[in-house]
């Protein structure tokens, strides 16, 4: 521990005896200092806040509104963007004297360092710049930076409101081109369509619309054939019922003569009847009348003369009964045999030509991809054409300023006082450096015990210096001017820190 106080005490001599050095070189590196920092121009920040609302209640309503975080997103990017930052320079007094396109992409470099886009929130972002030109004044300064970032936000609400509309405008007419070369495609691909359909008809909308009819008509076929069994039974039944039906019961004495001619006589004026009605010979009731009288006139025939029976009405609802089983029996026995010729055609046009059927799928496919396609360009129309018109009443987004750019009133970079105090503690710490580094070089010992540890050898004793009077007052004189050269730089920081304090005060 004695050691490193000796050595310590060693090096305070040495910066002690060489200390107008160290004054001297604290002097230079101070001034140097102060210089530089004198320097440097004030940077003044001015900054906004801007508040985008994207909650758009009548664009949500029609379904048109777009993703506001990607805006956002999107407005931080391109805002502080090189095209951006150049309309900055050309509309401000930082493109002065800019007359090449180098000088310009240098100040655009410049610029872009300075200005900042930065996003407090999702939907809340600042915007930022500071400027120092050495060759502009403090005022000028904060009025640039007030300009810089006021012109951001004029570029924000051209590009993001009014150039959102001019936008949709551009849209609008691009999807129209589209949709008129879509239209002359899709009316060549129509105009094939309608050309093979004439040639092949079997073939309409391709072979899996002929296959869907193939199983069509077979479903149709087999409902025909189940139908037509469930007839044929029901007339086998019927017929059955007739069987054990008698023809005639017998009648009252004196009674009317009834029997199978009377019956024919009666369905003879019945026929007649619909006939004068107007009713034609393929009208339902007519067909089921005209069978009755023809199987009755039959009856009448086998008969003969019938002298006192009465009709049985039973028999006679059976017959009417029968001639309607077996006419619904012949209608589906004629729609079975259409169905199985249709379904015979289709069965050929499908097996016939496998090249044909593939034509029909490539026409049919085509045809279907154009008119989607035709149609969903039509739909995103008419959703342009509809947002432009909200956006003519108002924006989908709505910027708010929240905080408009001001100037600044005081400078924002360097921090002049703490430079300046930096900048003393270095000299001084450069002087003590100087001094006790030039204490080092020279062949001296500030103790008897250094002398002995460099020597490994005794010391005996060491003389004290005896100083006259003379040189007491010489040395009291020296201390006070010191004492004045280290007062004189504590004076000189004191100066300069008051003027950077009353400059800051006069531009406020």
């Amino acid at each position: 521990m004695s050691e490193i106080f000796d050595e310590l005490r060693a090096a305070l001599w040495s910066v002690w005896h060489r200390r107008w050095i160290a004054i001297a070189a604290a002097w230079g590196v101070c001034l140097l200092g102060w210089l530089v920092i004198a320097m440097i121009p004030n940077s003044y920040e001015s900054k906004a806040r801007v508040y985008v609302d994207v909650q758009d209640v009548l664009s949500k309503q029609l379904g048109i509104a777009g993703d506001g975080k990607e805006e956002i997103m999107r407005v931080r990017q391109t805002l502080s963007s090189a095209k951006n930052l150049e309309k900055v320079i050309t509309s401000t007094r930082l493109g002065e004297g800019i007359t090449e396109r180098g000088a310009l992409d240098a100040a655009i470099g410049e610029l872009e360092k300075k200005v900042k886009v930065t996003s407090e929130q999702d939907n809340l972002f600042e915007i930022t710049a500071a400027i120092g030109h050495g060759d502009l004044s403090d005022a000028e300064n904060a009025v640039l930076a007030r300009d810089v970032v006021q012109k951001l936000l004029d570029i924000l609400r051209e590009e993001h409101i009014i150039g959102n509309r001019a936008g949709i405008s551009s849209a609008i007419g691009d999807l129209d081109r589209q949709l008129d070369e879509r239209k002359l495609e899709l009316e060549e691909a129509e105009q094939r369509r309608l050309a093979f359909e004439a040639q092949y008809p079997d073939l309409v909308g391709g072979s899996d619309s002929l296959s869907s009819k193939v199983q069509q008509a077979r479903t149709e076929l087999r409902n025909v054939d189940a139908d037509l069994a469930a007839a044929q039974s029901g007339l086998a039944a019927i017929a059955n019922q007739m069987a054990g039906t008698p023809r005639t019961v017998p009648g009252a004495a004196g009674g009317p003569a009834m029997g199978p001619r009377a019956a024919l006589l009666q369905a003879q004026t019945q026929l007649a009847e619909l006939r004068a009605r107007g009713l034609t010979d393929s009208h339902p009731d007519v067909v089921s009348t005209t069978k009755q009288v023809a199987v009755l006139t039959k009856q009448a025939a086998a008969a003969g003369d019938d002298a006192g029976g009465v009709p049985n009405p039973a028999y006679a609802s059976l017959v009417a009964i029968r001639s309607e089983r077996q006419a619904t029996v012949e209608a589906l026995q004629a729609r079975r045999a259409a169905l199985q010729s249709n379904f015979a055609a289709l069965m050929a046009s499908q097996a016939s030509e496998p090249a044909i059927a593939a034509e029909a799928n490539r026409i049919s496919r085509d045809y279907d991809v154009l008119r989607q396609n035709y149609e969903k360009l039509l739909q995103d129309r008419e959703a342009l054409r509809t947002r432009g018109k909200v956006e003519d009443k108002a924006s989908q987004f709505r910027f708010d300023i929240i905080q408009q750019p001001t100037v600044p009133q005081k400078p924002a970079a360097p921090n002049r006082p703490l430079l300046l105090l930096g900048v003393l503690i270095v000299g001084l710490g450069a002087g003590v450096a100087g001094a006790y580094a030039l204490g080092q070089l020279k062949s001296s010992f500030a103790t008897p015990q250094k002398l002995e540890r460099a020597f490994d050898l005794p010391v005996i004793g060491s003389i004290s210096l005896t100083v006259s009077d003379a040189a007491r007052v010489v040395e009291r004189r020296r201390l006070k001017q010191f004492a004045g050269a280290c007062a004189g730089l504590g004076v000189m920081f004191v100066i300069l820190l008051a003027i950077e304090v009353v400059s800051v005060g006069a531009m406020a």
